[in-house]
């Protein structure tokens, strides 16, 4: 007999990175004994990094097999039909100590060609950002493709590029086949497709303890590249109190910004699962038959079968994310 579905959390799958720092652990309170963790990997469904389930009657459960048994009734009966047995999102937090590499990703017809994988098309929400910290998003000027490999071949790439200074709620949407990369000292949180597909095409000329440089993927990378793409990657967003305000809206997600001071009901008629990531502060999440606390650093995913449950807290800023 199947278990009742209610509100999931899931364990995190930390990731250290060359570039990783100590802020998922002094402010998202990640704890790990990883010396420069850079990835927290929040829900995934990524070949050799399944979520597992942390609370409730479906504890030690991975997502994948949560798929299987409860199909629509976790994801949403259109989205079943669309992904069968793969979870749709990846949702990370993400701590630069150091410069991320300069990168970009396929689309979903040269991921799935080359890689058997979706593509990534992705969105950064700043939770926290150094003085001086930046992000890399897209080029400085038109560019062709002659242009960017002659400064590829000078390394002179850095100069194309375009920086803009990062602060806490700054969100940009990262279409595949754009040029970016997250400067150091910044804390975001990531929606993106199921993919770990990234084409590395410069990495500040970096070794590893062993003094090795970092794989570069730029004869793949060239094929991936969208110079034609307008400067719209900055996302404006409304940020009224207590309402579901607009973010992003592609074919892949949807992300509403919710800044909760009071109760908030939520009808989901959306035949879609819904991901809660807690940004700043911490709510409660209620339902007929469960009560959830996340804080800061924490995601909660509502299945589709749940229709109807409260949200509420005194000062919380949630990111709200479904199909």
């Amino acid at each position: 007999m199947k278990k009742t579905l209610y509100p999931l959390k899931f364990q995190p799958i930390l990731k250290d990175k060359i570039w990783g720092g100590k802020k998922l652990k002094t402010l998202l309170n990640k704890a790990s004994d990883l010396s420069d963790m850079g990835e927290s990997w929040e829900i995934s469904d990524v070949d050799g990094d399944t979520s597992i389930v942390s609370n409730g009657a479906l504890k030690e459960q991975s997502l994948k097999t949560l798929l299987e048994t409860y199909k629509g009734d976790l994801i949403g009966e259109k989205n079943y039909k669309v992904f069968g047995n793969k979870f749709p999102l990846l949702i990370k937090f993400i701590d630069a100590k150091e410069d991320l590499s300069i990168q970009l990703h396929p689309n979903d017809e040269l991921a799935a060609k080359r890689h058997n994988s979706f593509g990534k098309t992705e969105m950064w929400y700043v939770m926290q950002a150094d003085e001086d910290a930046n992000l890399i998003v897209g080029f400085n000027q038109e560019m062709t493709s002659e242009k960017y490999l002659k400064h590829l071949e000078n390394k002179t790439l850095t100069e194309i590029l375009n920086f803009d200074k990062a602060k806490t709620g700054d969100t940009y949407f990262i279409d595949v086949g754009r040029v970016h990369a997250i400067g150091a000292g910044v804390m975001l949180a990531e929606i993106q497709q199921t993919s770990d597909v990234t084409y590395r095409v410069y990495d500040w000329d970096r070794v590893d303890n062993e003094g090795n440089e970092r794989e570069l993927h730029n004869d793949l990378a060239i094929d991936a590249f969208n110079f034609d793409m307008p400067d719209d990657y900055r996302v404006d967003y409304q940020k009224l109190k207590n309402t579901s305000n607009a973010m992003v809206s592609c074919p892949y997600f949807t992300t509403n910004f919710l800044h909760v001071t009071d109760l908030v009901l939520k009808s989901n008629t959306k035949d879609s699962f819904v991901i809660y990531i807690c940004v700043e502060g911490e709510v409660t999440i209620e339902t007929e038959t469960s009560l959830d606390i996340i804080k800061q650093g924490e995601t909660l995913l509502i299945p589709a079968v749940l229709n109807h449950y409260k949200i509420t807290s005194s000062n919380a800023k949630l990111l709200e994310v479904y199909v």
